[in-house]
């Protein structure tokens, strides 16, 4: 059965890394290896456009079935630090870490925008990720088209920023 485990790094060397990791380790060991991105808005020269930004900064998923070998592979990539541990026992994601990452980004691991109003002081998202998991949102930036969310990742309570729009405010 594969188990998802979580590489830690420096941030900005996530590509690097899961390059590496693709290039280095055998298809065989390593099932999948991906850097999970969220979409936002941001406005230069007068327009709109729809960026790419890493959700987790300085962190590499890996997929695999066979933890030795792929420990022993990872020694060949550079730049980053560990495998996520609890202790010193290498720990993987929990079924439930897993479903939220797949239904958060689905198969390709992007986080597309969210499209919401804001109702009486509360937030209702009506497309996107975001649509249902109106409970995690802590903060909203409207400036920037952001929601910062609060989720249990890697053992622990997580704040992370995803693209949302909010095209109205109905009092």
């Amino acid at each position: 059965m594969s188990l998802w485990y979580v590489m830690q790094g420096r941030a900005g060397t996530e590509e690097n890394a899961r390059c590496q990791c693709l290039r280095l380790i055998s298809s065989n060991i390593l099932e999948h290896c991906f850097v999970p991105y969220y979409q936002q808005k941001k406005r230069f020269q007068g327009e709109w456009h729809i960026q790419e930004t890493v959700l987790f900064p300085g962190y590499v998923f890996l997929v695999t079935s066979d933890l030795k070998q792929l420990m022993d592979s990872l020694r060949k990539v550079t730049g980053m630090i560990r495998l996520l541990r609890t202790g010193e026992q290498i720990v993987p994601l929990s079924g439930e870490e897993v479903d939220l990452l797949l239904k958060l980004g689905r198969e390709e691991q992007l986080v597309r925008m969210s499209t919401g109003v804001i109702e009486n002081a509360y937030v209702k998202v009506f497309d996107g990720p975001l649509k249902g998991m109106e409970d995690c949102i802590k903060k909203i930036d409207r400036h920037k088209r952001k929601a910062h969310i609060a989720i249990e990742m890697f053992g622990r309570s997580m704040d992370v920023e995803i693209g949302l729009e909010i095209i109205s405010k109905i009092k």
